[in-house]
This record gives structure tokens, sequence and C-alpha cells, in this order.
């Protein structure tokens, strides 16, 4: 069997990478001109992935300005978005201009927690509610514990969770500007090793993931206690404007949105809006994000009402929107332009990141929703998309 090269000494190197493209066209016959066409320098990628070999280059677009009304974010920001789907930079790029005709978009960062979910295992139940009680009275130790572990991370509460003769838990931390999977698994990591010490009883054994932190998946308790951020973004259109630029009126927007409420329900759906994972997504990939966090970002609650003068209020809350601004990918050289263009590069500004997603995404939700009730959906793709 062929081996993938590999240098010992140092496998960050555009020679290496041109190794491996050359590997590449030995056993499959494929050459990768473009793959091995990049501008910055192989080294940087060192901790971003492995067996380096060249790039996957994106299409990337701008839409906006967007204006936000946010606490951490306020003003007008043209969004980098990455994509290969027609018609979705122009359909946000639409909904952007919708709201900023509107007045723009207020956005609020509501709750900002972040979790690892071990689960301790004890020979019965009462053994394991005992050990939850003992929990509670020595929390401070446990917090003490897990906090060594790093200067950023802060354990803001412990939930616990019991079933058969398991006690599970979920630690939640702040975590800075950083999306903090990691940090927050070392630090329970820690903690669990001092339980694990000093608990006075009896205890079989403890893992560090139950599977409640729910990682890299969606999940109703992230829905209802947050995972990352918990933004809202909300705006009022007025019914003329929606009129003049989306073709449909605000009395129409709200009697559909109840329609789709329950064709959500029926499905099961853990997002009753449109497309959130679409604007996430290109977001995501454009400025460095764990682009699996869209599974769980993407969750989301749309609310709409009729104002007593006939406009339309328009909402979505994203339950678990997990982005950074330091770390990760968002030092590599592209993803660092696009975060820069944001004004969201480097520590302090997660937040201020977060916001301008939730408007992002909220534009997409308005533009799409009228495209459908207008039925300017599928000409819109004929038009710009790939179904020519």
């Amino acid at each position: 069997m062929a081996r993938i090269p590999r240098s010992k000494e140092d496998d960050y190197t555009d020679d290496m990478a041109r190794a491996r493209r050359d590997f590449v066209e030995e056993q499959t016959g494929v050459a990768m001109p473009h793959t091995g066409s990049y501008s910055f320098d192989a080294a940087t990628t060192r901790g971003n992935i492995e067996h380096f070999t060249g790039v996957c280059q994106i299409p990337l677009g701008l839409a906006g300005p967007v204006l936000v009304n946010g606490e951490a974010a306020s003003g007008e920001f043209y969004v980098p978005m990455t994509t290969t789907e027609g018609t979705l930079v122009g359909s946000y790029n639409r909904g952007m201009r919708l709201t900023r005709e509107a007045g723009g978009i207020t956005v609020s960062v509501i709750d900002d927690v972040m979790q690892r979910a071990p689960v301790f295992i004890f020979a019965n139940a009462r053994e394991a509610r005992d050990f939850g009680a003992w929990l509670e009275a020595n929390l401070d130790a446990v917090r003490a514990a897990a906090e060594a572990t790093t200067s950023v991370g802060k354990l803001q509460f412990v939930q616990q969770f019991a079933a058969a003769r398991f006690r599970y838990l979920r630690f939640n931390y702040s975590t800075g500007d950083a999306a903090g999977q990691n940090m927050c698994g070392r630090a329970t990591r820690a903690a669990c090793l001092w339980i694990a010490e000093h608990y006075p009883g009896p205890m079989e054994r403890w893992v560090l993931s139950g599977n409640m932190d729910t990682d890299k998946k969606h999940s109703q308790i992230n829905t209802l206690y947050s995972r990352g951020k918990r933004v809202v973004a909300e705006c009022v259109i007025p019914d003329a404007l929606l009129r003049e630029q989306m073709h449909v009126s605000a009395e129409q927007f709200f009697v559909q949105r109840h329609i789709s409420n329950i064709g959500a329900q029926m499905a099961g759906s853990s997002n009753n809006g449109s497309h959130a994972a679409n604007g996430i997504a290109a977001v995501f990939i454009a400025t460095g994000q764990d682009e699996a966090n869209v599974a769980e970002s993407q969750a989301a609650i749309v609310h709409s009402e009729l104002t007593p003068s006939g406009d339309l209020y328009y909402s979505i809350t994203l339950p678990s929107l997990i982005v950074a601004t330091h770390g990760g990918g968002t030092g590599l050289p592209t993803q660092r332009e696009c975060l820069e263009v944001l004004g969201c590069f480097g520590k302090g500004k997660a937040r201020k990141l977060a916001e301008i997603i939730g408007a992002t995404v909220l534009c997409g939700e308005l533009s799409l929703g009228a495209a459908v009730l207008a039925d300017e959906w599928v000409s819109s793709h004929e038009q710009y998309g790939r179904n020519r």
C-alpha cells in the first residue's frame, strides 16, 4: 500500500505539499495545478490541517452594506460570503438593501456559553444522586481546578441530568473570543480528574463526554440553554417598502409565517425559517470558522407580527451560534482578510461578528421568504444560478 508522503522534520512546506500533489497524480492520474496555486506560506497552516496538499478555491462574493444596530457592531458592513450557489449572495444583498432602507437591524447577544458534558457512572441511581449533591457543595473547588488550565475560560455553572445510574453534567464556560471547544475540553478534564481524586463516595468511572454537549450536531437542549452565542436579530419593515422592493405585503408575510410554522412543526425541524445555514456557512468559510459548527449554529426560531400600523415586525433567534475572531482558522491569510473587512479580526471582536452574522441571516430569511411568496424563487435561480 502506497503511503501519503510525510516529513518528520517539517511537514508544512511548499515542497511537501508539492510531493503530495505529485503522489496524487502518480496514484490516480489526476494532476492538481489549481489546487497547488496559493499565495501564502505553507507553514501558516500548521495546527489547522494535516497532510497539507494545497487549497480548494471557493468563489467569494460581497453583500451589503448591511446596517446593524448592535451593541458591539454598529453601522454599515460589507459581508464576505463564500459559496458555490448562484443567487445566494444576490439574495442576501437584496435583503440587506430592504432592511437598510427600513432603518437597519437591531441585534442582541442574549447569552454566551460553551460546554463540555462528562458523564459519571455509579453502581446505582442513589449513588449517582448523592454524587450530584456533593458536586453542588464543592463547586468552587471544581471551578478552581477547571480554570487553572486557561487564562480566558471561566466556568459559569454546571447543569446536572440524571438517568439510570448515570449523572450527566454540562459544564458551561465563557470563552472570550475563541469558539472554545478545545478550551472547555481541557478545563473539564482537569475538573473531572480533581473530582475523581477528591470524591469520598463510590464511583465506577467517568468519561469526558457523555454526548450531552452535542458537539457538531443540533440538539433541543442547545435551543433551550444555548451553545455559543444566543443571538436575536429583529427589525420592522414598512408595508409600503415590502410591496415596492419585494412585491409582497406585510400581511402576506405574516400569514405565511404561520403556515410555515406548521410545516416545520410537522417535519420536526430544528429551524422554522427558510435557510439560515446558507448565510452562516458562507460567512463561516470566508472568515475561518469551524465549518462543522454550522450543524449547531443553523438552528433558528423565526417570528413575525403585524404592527398596529400594518407593518411587519420580523425576528430570528439563533440559539447556538458558534463563532471566533481569535484562534482556529481565523488567522489564515484569506480568512484574516475577510475578518478585517468586517472589522472583526482579533481579540474583543467575537460578539461583533456574531451580531453581523445574525443581521446577515435575517436579511436572507426576508429575501427568500419574499421570493417564494412572489413566485420569484425559481425565476431567480433561472437567471442567476445554474438552473439554465
